[in-house]
């Protein structure tokens, strides 16, 4: 899951004077400090001011909004089932939501 989005490092980067800002592996962002000749990482505590900033990106947003879904018919069919079976999807849901939304420094 992608937790940022490349134009709010971008920008950071540019604010800063880094250049050349990549990903190594999801949400671990490499670039060239101002007048390095190796790249450096994005320090944790600049990610972690950029999210809580900035809050969610599109794709948490896209994963709340399918996770709501899920949930609401969950809650409708266990209604017209009368039956508490489908609320294992809500659990289920709720779970992979959460766990998918972790940042992890």
């Amino acid at each position: 899951m992608q937790h940022y989005s490349e134009q709010w490092l971008q920008d950071w980067c540019y604010e800063q004077g880094w250049t050349d800002l990549f990903q190594e592996r999801p949400n671990h962002y490499w670039a060239f400090p101002p007048g390095a000749v190796m790249p450096e990482p994005i320090p944790t505590s600049v990610l972690r001011s950029i999210k809580q900033a900035r809050g969610w990106c599109a794709q948490e947003r896209r994963l709340i909004a399918i996770g709501w879904f899920v949930a609401a018919v969950s809650l409708l069919v266990t209604g017209l089932m009368r039956s508490p079976l489908p609320l294992i999807f809500v659990f289920i849901d709720g779970a992979l939501v959460s766990a998918l939304l972790e940042v992890e420094y």
